[in-house]
């Protein structure tokens, strides 16, 4: 009780304040994303899969409901292999065989933006909006 009462000595109404607008402050980025999700609502209809291998192109799929499931290897080189499934609106590595497996791990991706990476193959997955509403992202990365 001792140590209460020396708490409640050195206590400011000042401090209440500040960890009171600390602790509104700590929910603005979870506010801030989940206004931008709202605005930017998935359309599964215009989304596609780009499929980087070193830096290049090497697949565009589009994912909307009418898109069958299927699965294509790629071999980056040597004994390396990467095993991605397409299924509708979705994609994601099945299979591959780098010692770490994050892609596999990754498993499903569908919403615009949405990236799986397998770093000792150099193969990246990365979901796009056909058609986007604005360059607003591509600015952002151009600074």
């Amino acid at each position: 009780m001792k140590i209460w009462h020396e708490l409640k000595k050195q206590w400011r109404y000042m401090d209440g304040v500040v960890i009171i607008c600390l602790i509104v402050l700590s929910f603005v980025p979870y506010v801030v994303f989940g206004i931008n999700q709202a605005k930017h609502k998935e359309d599964t209809s215009g989304n596609i899969a780009i499929v980087t291998i070193k830096g290049k192109e090497v697949d565009r799929f589009d994912l909307n409901e009418n898109t069958k499931h299927f699965e294509k290897t790629y071999y980056p080189g040597g004994d390396k292999y990467n095993i991605v499934e397409v299924d509708g609106t979705r994609i994601r590595v099945k299979e591959d065989n780098s010692p770490d497996q994050i892609a596999v791990m990754t498993s499903w991706i569908s919403r615009v933006g949405q990236t799986s990476i397998c770093l000792p193959h150099q193969l990246v997955i990365e979901i796009k909006a056909k058609n986007p509403d604005n360059d607003e992202d591509e600015m952002i990365m151009t600074y």
